[in-house]
């Protein structure tokens, strides 16, 4: 996760601030000079970090702070409102017309920021909610750019229109609506050309689509990897083009991460996506208010529960309740479980999500090992159908048996048959758990 550093500095920060029973102004001057140095580290604009501390700063030295019960919870909660404010406060949709009226929105952005695979990624939102979206191929200057929207397009059940590499951009978006009028597409999502750097031949064939049709938003994609430059881009697109909206890319990649704390403060648009990952299912609706509460280590678990609810289904989550409240479960359900985990992103996804985990991961590397989990995977399926089911059926031989066709240690077979007689036993003596009468989950399942 990109903030992983951030967070960490900033938990220690605060940290310091609940040991003390009431703040004097120095106090909190030491802190925000603190959080001052870790916002400018992870590559947040200096301009933007002066604002935000000023602001904090106003706050956290009223009355209300310095004699407050818990001072140094009011001063996170500051913090968290600042961040927020300086997110955008409120979630972003991407404005469509009603019914069947044509929405187009041109995707726009450098060339490896992952403009083309966001596009198609946009269109299986669209495609989920209702909408019938086309893809539609402008950039006629990558080489394999157009094939790689096809790809992608035939992933996601969506329809890619095309008139090859020998056209005019403007051309064929002018030909790709006329298509849309005519076969009842009610979104049309054009993959523009990127460049390797910022050039006025490239804003000026913007310029022309956007001249020649109407583009009712323009979406500009930036590599969150790229730190303060992904900052700099978003501002001169705005500037040359006209932006409505931002995607950040990459940002589950070792990336310090503060062009998602910096592009609506210097751009003044807001941030509707980010992407989480280059499965076309990563990526996610940017909420400030949980990204702000991901920073400070408070974890995300209204995003947790939605993905829980996407990738689980109803009726194998109430037969594989009844089964752990039985301890009846085999190793069927335990491989149903991991995969479940990985439609959620894996277990490391999982636990930055948690309160808490935001700052620990480097900690407890070895439990979000995945290849472990692989190996776990091969392991139950090496075994028989019959041993799946009838775990207790597990004799020395047998696991033997297994372990070579997992290409295993024994000991390994061993290991795991033991974490999951645990897992079992657990499960039983815990029947609220999985969101019972007794569970105070509120009926939320987690698949693991």
């Amino acid at each position: 996760m990109a903030f992983e550093s951030l967070t960490e500095k900033l938990q220690n920060v605060f940290k310091n601030l609940r040991s003390k029973g009431r703040l004097t102004e120095a106090d909190v001057k030491t802190a925000l000079k603190e959080v001052k140095m870790a916002l400018l580290e992870a590559d947040v604009s200096f301009k933007v970090v002066k604002q935000f501390i000023k602001s904090v700063q106003e706050r956290a030295v009223g009355q209300d702070v310095m004699n407050g019960l818990n001072p140094g919870q009011m001063v996170i909660k500051i913090v968290n409102d600042e961040l927020v404010n300086l997110m955008g406060s409120e979630t972003t949709e991407i404005a469509l017309k009603p019914g069947s009226e044509i929405t187009v929105l041109m995707m726009a952005g450098l060339q490896g920021a992952g403009k083309t695979t966001t596009a198609a990624k946009i269109a299986g939102k669209l495609k989920s909610k209702g909408r019938r979206p086309l893809l539609v191929a402008c950039d006629v200057y990558r080489p394999a750019a157009i094939t790689q929207l096809q790809i992608n397009g035939e992933k996601q059940g969506v329809e890619v229109f095309s008139m090859g590499d020998k056209q005019n951009p403007v051309n064929i978006a002018k030909a790709a609506l006329e298509h849309a009028k005519s076969n009842n597409f009610n979104v049309v999502i054009l993959d523009t050309a990127g460049r390797l750097h910022i050039d006025e031949g490239m804003m000026e064939e913007l310029q022309n689509i956007k001249s020649a049709l109407q583009v009712d938003q323009t979406i500009l994609v930036v590599d969150a990897m790229t730190g303060q430059d992904a900052v700099n881009v978003s501002e001169t697109f705005n500037n040359k083009v006209g932006i409505d909206g931002v995607i950040l890319t990459k940002l589950d990649g070792d990336t310090r991460g503060g062009a998602a704390l910096s592009i609506r403060a210097v751009s003044g648009k807001p941030i509707l996506y980010v992407g989480m990952g280059e499965k076309l299912s990563d990526l996610e609706q940017f909420y400030p208010d949980r990204m702000a509460s991901r920073i400070l280590g408070m974890g995300d678990v209204m995003s947790l529960i939605e993905k829980a609810q996407a990738s689980f289904d109803e009726d194998q989550a109430r037969e594989m309740e009844k089964k752990f409240k039985k301890a009846q479960f085999g190793f069927d359900d335990f491989l149903t479980s991991m995969e479940q985990m990985k439609k959620m992103g894996g277990l490391s996804s999982i636990l930055n999500m948690l309160p808490g985990m935001g700052g620990k991961l480097k900690d407890i590397e070895g439990m979000v090992d995945e290849r472990e989990i692989e190996r776990k995977k091969a392991i139950i399926l090496s075994m028989t159908p019959k041993e799946r089911a009838n775990p207790d059926i597990l004799n020395p031989s047998r696991k033997n048996r297994i372990a070579k066709g997992a290409g295993v240690d024994i000991a390994e077979v061993n290991r795991m048959v033991k974490q999951f007689e645990q897992t079992r036993k657990m499960m039983k003596q815990m029947p609220g758990l999985m969101g019972g009468k007794g569970g105070k989950r509120g009926g939320f399942k987690l698949p693991f």
